[in-house]
């Protein structure tokens, strides 16, 4: 074996997962076919629970230095502004990722550029003694009953225990295994996206400009937090071909705004794209696991893809760990799928109809908070009557006799919530009081922060720790 575990693609979800892997000490090899850190804006808004996770991983610090709060929209028409408007609620959007208190700390979205959360959370996976590959493409997969071998383009081959295929909506390796997708188009228009320094535009807002003119378009210019760029956004009419070129790029700018061409002082980085909703039909085909966009594709609207794809990556983590060190059995690994999957098919959903206006962004909605796995084989909600937070959930934050939750639950261990230790509880278990907000009982909370067993008392706990390799 080269390594216990090939990531292939070094985004968001390869990234994450390959941190999460290093932290248990997890051999783990991120295989990436670019010859770096893909350049763009694309995924820059980020979730409360994505900032939890991150909080969790060790880069939560960075990602707050880094990015700031969305901006309130302005409405330009004939070179004048005539109004506002608000992609999420107010309070929301001015607090952004900033620490409450209270369950959950991180109240709205906060604003970063996809290629600076990539840069963190490559810095992060170095620092833990991961690896990264760049320039290595995987053409095709083979498996057997000890491993999995992926055949690369130059013709050398790699070798690991299990596979991810984190390598994005054209996935090679999900196509090499052979995995459809199932899905619909959300919106036959294309949009260009692109990065562009302008000058003669301020940068406290969030800059529409409806559509006008033969080819019916709209533009927007939002400043991207941390940076001195603009994420620019602009659709067309059905089958054009969009030029992404950086001529072509000012020449959109000066058509739809009072902007010249020649105030685009720069473009950073260009794409087109049109918006689709699509779920991988398996999430695990033997040896390798999709997660990230190789399993689901959605529309950017209301920022769901990379805040899905993080989730995946800290599903898959903790699990992969356990099997690996032989703590869990392998049938751990087949509740991957069957928790990421639904919910995975749910948030496309959302994605879809925040694009078409039928649901409003905000936490309660997008946030991914309230996201959990109460239907999975591994919520054991054992209580004669279950509290607020149940088997399944997410654990919210709080603070008990002077001690912050999120504290106790940061690293890659399982916490229990007692008012005392049990004898035979492992020693890596950490063990605090239950605050009152989850209710009566006991709560067994996994690494990934979502709580697996409850119970009035200890009765059960330990066939439960036995089942998902708590040793």
């Amino acid at each position: 074996m080269d390594t216990d575990v090939l990531i292939v693609g070094a985004g968001p979800t390869g990234l994450t997962l390959g941190i999460d892997l290093a932290r248990r000490g997890v051999d783990a090899l991120v295989v990436e076919r670019a010859g770096g850190l893909f350049p763009g804006s694309r995924g820059k808004g980020l979730q409360p629970r994505t900032m939890e996770v991150f909080d969790d991983l060790g880069v939560l610090d960075a990602v707050l230095a880094a990015g700031g709060t969305y901006p309130v929209g302005m409405i330009w028409q004939d070179g004048r502004r005539v109004g506002e408007h608000r992609m999420f609620d107010a309070d929301e959007q001015a607090e952004g990722a900033r620490p409450q208190g209270g369950g959950a700390p991180y109240t709205g979205p906060w604003m970063v550029p996809q290629w600076r959360t990539q840069e963190i959370l490559r810095a992060r996976l170095e620092e833990l003694g991961g690896r990264i590959v760049f320039g290595r493409e995987v053409a095709g997969v083979e498996q057997d009953a000890e491993g999995v071998t992926l055949r690369c383009a130059d013709g050398s081959g790699l070798r690991a225990r299990y596979a991810v295929a984190a390598d994005g909506g054209r996935s090679a390796l999900r196509r090499a295994l052979g995995v459809g997708m199932t899905g619909e188009t959300v919106d036959p228009k294309p949009t260009l996206v692109a990065d562009v320094r302008i000058s003669g535009l301020d940068r406290d807002n969030w800059h529409i400009f409806p559509p006008r003119g033969e080819d019916g378009g709209f533009l927007a210019l939002c400043p991207l937090a941390g940076t001195e760029d603009f994420q620019l956004t602009a659709q067309f009419p059905e089958d054009t071909v969009v030029d992404v070129s950086a001529d072509a790029v000012r020449e959109v700018v000066a058509a739809r705004s009072h902007l010249a061409a020649e105030d685009v002082t720069e473009v950073r980085w260009a794409s087109e794209f049109r918006p689709r909703a699509a779920l991988a039909d398996r999430f695990r085909a033997g040896r390798v696991f999709l997660a990230g966009d190789a399993a689901h594709i959605h529309s950017p609207a209301g920022g769901q893809g990379l805040n899905t794809s993080v989730q995946d990556a800290y599903n898959l983590g903790w699990k992969l760990g356990a099997v690996l060190a032989g703590d869990a059995p392998e049938a751990l690994l087949d509740t991957y799928e069957e928790e990421r999957r639904p919910v995975a098919a749910g948030v496309l959903g959302l994605s879809t109809r925040v694009h078409r206006g039928e649901v409003r962004r905000g936490t309660a909605t997008t946030g991914q908070l309230g996201l959990g796995y109460r239907e999975s084989s591994l919520a054991a909600e054992t209580r004669t009557t279950p509290g607020p937070v149940r088997a399944g959930d997410r654990a919210p934050d709080a603070v008990v006799d002077g001690v912050r939750l999120f504290d106790t639950f940061r690293g890659p261990h399982w916490t229990l919530l007692a008012p005392h230790r049990p004898a035979g509880l492992p020693e890596h278990v950490r063990q605090a009081p239950a605050p009152a907000s989850y209710g009566t009982g006991l709560f067994l909370v996994r690494p990934d922060g979502y709580v697996g067993w409850t119970g009035d008392t200890e009765e059960g706990l330990a066939e439960y720790a036995k089942r998902v390799g708590l040793r």
